[in-house]
């Protein structure tokens, strides 16, 4: 490829949307372009690139007996309803009516059409285990696409699914997958990647694991145990709160106490000279399906897990509208004397179990009380685990006060889903004693589009993109400075036509452009292998060769270069798979 003929431009200026520096450094090295909000056109760079992240997962998958097939984009709403997403799932699904008023939608996931492929095939036990997979366009009506291809609307995903006559055998290739994920992101470059356990959310399943590479601009909060001998790692989502509950002294009784315009809980905390700690507050939600309210306790200084009080209820929520006629007082919540009209859910986080002394709203304006003990002011409450695990807080592992919150992107995740979409849909099978069984689920995707952002989120400099050679979308940048020099021109035409017949990628840069136009532009593009051929070069009998990362600054004899640009790809390329 000569880059004078190459669709899409470079420039200097940073765009003022971008908020991450993967977004800028692709919006500005002529990567993609976008086309409606979250949706992107791609460049040949982004393209060459995803196609290699493709081909690295095809091999991964066909190595482990996955079998290629291809789902439609547009599916009728027939498969949903009878797994029952069609209504459940909420407007980040596109559903549209066609011509003839059959309602359909654009898959943002593809669980239904995998069963609906496979439940005539697989009637009988003879024909398990297997997986299929497929890379496919998905759409997601996200309400706030955002950083580029992290997240978007239109994205293009490798979603498997593997279906097993037990639970036994789901878990034994749930480990394979496990494996050979690992393999995928370190082949692309990111062995960094680790493992979280995390909420299956939407996706349903009992045992689900997120990979995330570590980075402070990721979306994701992850609690990590820092204790060496212990691997404890999780979504926030996911993750267990554990809490030291002690009685702090006799109990007190339960007191009124006038607290004037008074609102929040930090203020009342203030107000009594007591720490958050001793105290009771109040959440409120209201449930999506019919507005009921929900109200939480919890102690303080924790804030709720909205999705373990989703998975709690079964059903979503939204934050409550507390009008005059719910009986709530807002800002004076608490748990003794409640009065909440229609059927709301109490909940009590596990935070204040066994506590006493602590401070809450008494339901009536302008008055808290202090001295609340739950086991004698509450006996009736039951405890669930609702909070978010805290930065410094005790490890659900080991035990130990080690956990921190860091931030990550998620660039892949595993399910184990029981039999949620075999047994909605009627996928069944004789066993060998001819009795008619429910096939187990699992399912595994990687988001193509958000790998290559996230290496370049891993990989980069003020300048552009370090790609790692074995995604790169070329292995070699040959620049021609001076391409107006007879000398320089004649040997750098040819060391391009000897490169691409010796099967080397190469971008050939022989435009009449100033050399900082065309460094410029060579890291924007980020290849690993740069060439430098020029009048003064060529006197001294050379190329300049160097790397992305300028760790490799040489200069090299004219007959060697090829051999040497072979042997650096060699060493590039074992170099990442000595990780995989």
């Amino acid at each position: 490829m000569k880059l004078a003929k190459m669709v899409g431009d470079r420039f200097k200026e940073k765009p003022t949307d971008c908020v991450i520096d993967s977004h800028a450094l692709m919006m500005r090295g002529g990567y993609m372009k976008d086309i409606a909000k979250g949706i992107y056109s791609q460049y040949p760079p982004l393209k060459r690139i995803c196609r290699k992240i493709e081909a690295i997962i095809r091999e991964e998958m066909d190595a482990i007996d996955g079998q290629e097939v291809l789902f439609p984009v547009v599916m009728s709403s027939g498969i949903w309803e009878e797994s029952g997403r069609y209504d459940s799932i909420g407007s980040e699904m596109l559903r549209f009516t066609d011509r003839n008023g059959a309602r359909m939608l654009l898959g943002m996931t593809h669980e239904e059409a995998a069963v609906h492929l496979v439940r005539d095939y697989a009637g009988s036990y003879q024909n398990y285990p297997f997986m299929i997979y497929q890379i496919q366009t998905k759409f997601r009506d996200e309400a706030r696409p955002r950083a580029g291809l992290i997240r978007v609307r239109e994205f293009t995903m490798k979603d498997a699914y593997s279906f097993h006559t037990s639970q036994e055998d789901l878990e034994r290739y749930y480990r394979i997958v496990y494996d050979a994920y690992n393999r995928i992101f370190a082949r692309a470059g990111v062995p960094q990647v680790i493992t979280v356990a995390s909420d299956s959310g939407m996706m349903g399943g009992s045992v689900a694991h997120e990979y995330m590479l570590l980075t402070p601009v990721g979306e994701d909060s992850l609690a990590i145990c820092e204790n060496e001998d212990c691997d404890y790692r999780a979504n926030m989502e996911a993750a267990e709160s554990i809490t030291e509950n002690e009685k702090s002294g006799a109990d007190e009784p339960l007191t009124e106490v006038y607290t004037p315009d008074i609102h929040t809980i930090e203020d009342i905390c203030e107000f009594l000279k007591t720490p958050l700690t001793r105290s009771c507050k109040a959440v409120v939600y209201q449930k999506n399906a019919d507005d009921e309210y929900v109200v939480i306790f919890i102690r303080g200084d924790l804030d709720v897990n909205e999705t373990k009080l989703t998975n709690y209820l079964g059903e979503a929520v939204h934050p409550a509208l507390i009008t005059p006629e719910s009986g709530l007082n807002a800002g004076y919540i608490g748990p003794v004397g409640l009065n909440v009209s229609g059927k709301p859910v109490i909940i009590y986080d596990r935070s204040l179990m066994g506590t006493n002394n602590l401070s809450c709203g008494a339901n009536k304006d302008e008055y808290h009380y202090t001295g609340l003990c739950m086991e004698r002011d509450v006996p009736d409450a039951e405890y669930v685990d609702i909070a978010k695990i805290t930065d410094g807080g005790i490890c659900p592992k080991c035990g130990q006060k080690k956990i921190k919150i860091s931030r990550g992107i998620e660039v892949g995740n595993i399910f184990q889903l029981g039999t949620k979409y075999t047994s909605s849909m009627n996928m069944t099978y004789l066993d060998e004693n001819g009795k008619t069984q429910t096939p187990i689920m699992g399912c595994y995707g990687i988001g193509v589009g958000r790998l290559a952002a996230s290496v370049c989120e891993a990989y980069h400099d003020e300048y552009g993109p370090i790609w790692p050679i074995t995604i790169a979308p070329w292995q070699v940048h040959l620049c021609a400075l001076r391409s107006d020099d007879a000398a320089t021109r004649e040997y750098a035409d040819k060391l391009y036509e000897t490169l691409q017949a010796d099967g080397v990628e190469v971008i050939y840069d022989d435009r009449k452009a100033r050399p900082g136009v065309m460094f410029s532009d060579a890291d924007l593009l980020g290849v690993p292998i740069r060439l430098i051929v020029s009048p003064r070069n060529m006197e001294e009998s050379v190329v300049e060769l160097v790397t992305r990362d300028k760790s490799i600054p040489e200069k090299v004899p004219l007959d060697n270069v090829v051999d040497r640009v072979r042997a650096l790809i060699k060493e590039l390329t074992d170099r990442i798979y000595a990780e995989a």
